[in-house]
Parts: C-alpha cells; structure tokens; sequence
C-alpha cells in the first residue's frame, strides 16, 4: 500500500518518521491529545479494543504496524507471521484510527544500528527463559515508537502482561513523558484469548485450546477463594493442560501482578499465567488473581 497523505478525512498513512512528528506536531498545535496504538498487525477485535480505548482517552489516535524482527528468535515465526496491511487499514479507519504509521525494518533500524534496552529481572522469568532477546527487542522497539510518536498515552493488551509490565517499568525508569494503559484480554465466546497466532490452529487444536482459558479461570477460583494451594492448584492445571494435547507446557505460574516473581502463599494481587503449546502455536494467556 502506497503513503497517502495525513490529513483531511478517513485514515492517513505514513512510513517515515519525520512524516510521522510532523502529522502529530500539527495535532499539537491544535490542542490535541494524541493516543498510540502499536501493533504488528494481523489485527483483530483485540487490537481493536485497543483502539476504542486510545480513542476515548484523546482526541487523535495513531496505530502503528511493525513486525520487528529483533522480539523474533532464529526459530520462531517471523517469516509466517500474518501480513496483510490492506485488511489492517480498513479495520483501524472502522474503528476511528486517524493515522498508520507502517514503516520499513530499514526506517526503524538503518545502518549501523546498534542500541538495544533491557528490562533486568521482570524479563527473566515466565518467556524469558524460553525467547532469549525477545524482550529487550520490545522493549528497545516500544522505546523507539513512544519517542517517535511522542504520544499523551499509549495501550496495550493484557493478554500479554510481562510484556506490559515490562513496558509499564521501562517507561517509569527511563522517565518517558506517557501514561501506559493496560486492556483487558478480549476473548471469544468459549473463553479463548484473542491472537493473531490462533489462525495457526487446525480445527481439532482450535477445539482444546480453550482449555488453557478453563485452566486458569478454575485456578483463578479456587486459589483466590482459598479452597486449593497455589502449590496443588498448579500441578492440577499442568495436568489437565497435558490431558488437552498441550505439549510442552513452557510454564504455569502464579505470580506478584507488579514484580511478576513466583508467589507461594497468595497474600497480595497476583496473576496466574501459563504458555504452552499445540502442535507448532504457542498461546499464553493470563487472569488476575486477588486474596480472598
């Protein structure tokens, strides 16, 4: 899809990031709070939530579209992942997006780039482990867009909660001038999280994914109204996602909801989240869980 201006009515596009500042300066000067979505694309009603939340807290809204290949590890889906920038746009104009920002990976790391932020021990445990590098490449590519755009505010999913705590602390520790808003996972009907990634599913996987979603939601329960440990609870869970075909199961966990380390006794807010896969689709999802 060709740039096409940034102004007058429906969806402007842009691809560089001068373009980008000089769209959101004139917003500016007219008074404007401006809303920053980021995605990779391959949007759904989940990114689109995301959107309706940006755009009831500003008045503009900016999405951008970028499959940053540095949160990618050398096995991982980079080269698979969905891409279909046409079908994006016109899900983000519905919504009442006001500018794409799509750039090249050379626009965002030219020549000679070489600077890279990490996130200490909030990136070390649940994925870490499992996607060496993925995290200081979000954290280095969120730092980057939040610079560019230079929002008032910018939204994430919960479904990917490290990945929001991760972002929430980078912005405190380097200082930088937007407030993080955290949305609530959007799920179908049955309970299965949203994701890009569920397309990767065959029908029989589609069918015992939602499993995960039961998993959590029972933990959730019976450790947060006291009727099971953390301890029992976890080792039921693993067992029931075995039983659904998921293999492996990377981790099950309960964690403090702020600091994301391992809770034994559940004495704070905390948050039950689990990755594992079916077949080649790794899913995670995650649900709060607070003490009676």
């Amino acid at each position: 899809m060709a740039e096409r201006p940034a102004s007058g009515p429906g969806l402007g596009i842009v691809r560089s990031v001068d373009a980008l500042r000089e769209r959101v300066a004139a917003w500016r000067r007219d008074g404007a709070r401006i809303g920053l979505v980021p995605t990779m694309g391959a949007l759904h009603e989940g990114h689109i939530a995301l959107v309706h939340r940006a755009r009831s807290l500003s008045d503009r809204v900016v999405a951008s579209l970028f499959v940053n290949p540095t949160q990618f590890g050398p096995n991982e889906d980079f080269a698979r992942y969905p891409r279909d920038e046409a079908a994006d746009a016109q899900l983000l104009e519905a919504a009442g997006c006001e500018l794409l920002f799509a750039p090249t990976v050379a626009e965002m790391y030219p020549p000679g780039f070489a600077t890279t932020i990490t996130v200490g021990a909030l990136a070390e445990g649940l994925c870490g482990p499992f996607r060496p590098g993925h995290f200081a490449g979000v954290a280095t590519i969120v730092a980057k867009l939040l610079l560019q755009a230079q929002p008032d505010l910018a939204c994430f999913g919960e479904k990917d909660y490290q990945q929001l705590q991760i972002i929430r602390r980078m912005v405190g520790d380097l200082d930088l001038p937007v407030r993080i808003e955290g949305v609530a996972t959007v799920r179908e009907p049955d309970g299965l999280a949203l994701s890009s990634r569920n397309r990767y599913l065959a029908p029989d996987e589609r069918a015992r994914a939602v499993v995960i979603f039961h998993v959590l939601k029972v933990i959730a329960d019976q450790v947060g109204g006291g009727s099971r440990s953390i301890e029992s609870a976890l080792a039921w869970g693993r067992g029931e996602l075995a039983a659904a075909g998921f293999d492996p199961i990377d981790y099950l966990a309960i964690c403090d909801a702020v600091e994301l380390t391992p809770l034994t006794i559940l004495d704070r807010p905390g948050r039950v989240l689990t990755a594992a896969w079916l077949g080649k689709t790794r899913l995670i999802d995650n649900l709060a869980i607070a003490p009676a």
